[in-house]
C-alpha cells in the first residue's frame, strides 16, 4: 500500500495567490494564442509591419 502524505490545508491568502496565478496564466495563453493567429494572418498578407509588431508583443509576453 502506498503512503500518502498528509494534505495541508492552505490559507485563504495562499488560495487567492495561487487562483491569481492561475488566471493570468490562461490568460497569457489565451493571448498568445491569439497572437500566433494574428502573426499567420500577417505573413499570409505580406504585412511586415503588423509581422514584426506582433513578433515583439509575442516576444515580451514570453
Amino acid at each position: 500500500m502506498e503512503k500518502q502524505l498528509p494534505i495541508t490545508p492552505l490559507e485563504p491568502e495562499m488560495m487567492e495567490t495561487l487562483a491569481e496565478m492561475v488566471l493570468i496564466k490562461a490568460l497569457n495563453d489565451y493571448r498568445k494564442n491569439q497572437i500566433e493567429k494574428e502573426i499567420d494572418h500577417s505573413l499570409e498578407t505580406r504585412d511586415k509591419k503588423e509581422f514584426i509588431r506582433l513578433t515583439n508583443e509575442l516576444k515580451s509576453l514570453c
